[in-house]
């Protein structure tokens, strides 16, 4: 009973829900008119500046494409694994004793749920940023990546230095 009080009392959590509601807004929002009012993958590649460009790309896998599946089944594994994940990363947020940590799991949970809504819309997320700079002669790219993967990489940057900080999160789940 401590545990659920805390959790229903702490002072963060409000912060952490926006941080969240922020996220996955800023996410499909973005993604909805990429898609459907902008028509990128009807346009191609598109120079943003001299080291971004937007371009459409499905990735039916896991960060960086690992576990590509393109079977119903693997779609459903992975969102299953999402949805755990989620969870458990909520119950992390809601026992969050600093603001930061609550702020950076919110973060995270909104892009996890992000990317779960493309998945289980479109079989696969969507993503459309592309960094890439010239190096002797040579143009060398990053990762396609979207709002979602930028804010879960926030998220773990902020519980990273909340942690050296030395102020601890909270146990996770």
């Amino acid at each position: 009973m401590t545990s659920l009080k805390r959790t229903a009392t702490n002072p963060h959590l409000r912060l952490g829900l926006l941080a969240m509601a922020g996220a996955l807004l800023a996410d499909q929002a973005s993604k909805l008119w990429l898609l459907f009012i902008y028509d990128l993958g009807r346009r191609g590649i598109v120079a943003v500046a001299p080291f971004i460009d937007l371009v459409l790309a499905w990735n039916s896998g896991i960060s960086y494409g690992w576990l590509q599946t393109e079977t119903a089944t693997g779609r459903w594994l992975l969102l299953g694994f999402k949805v755990i994940a989620v969870a458990a990363l909520g119950i992390w947020m809601a026992r969050s004793e600093t603001r930061l940590a609550t702020f950076s799991l919110g973060l995270i949970i909104g892009g996890a749920i992000g990317n779960a809504i493309d998945r289980t819309a479109y079989g696969a997320v969507v993503d459309f940023v592309m960094l890439h700079a010239e190096f002797g002669g040579k143009v060398h790219y990053w990762y396609v990546f979207n709002i979602a993967d930028t804010a879960i990489v926030a998220g773990v940057i902020g519980l990273l230095y909340d942690t050296l900080r030395g102020q601890p999160a909270a146990k996770a789940p």
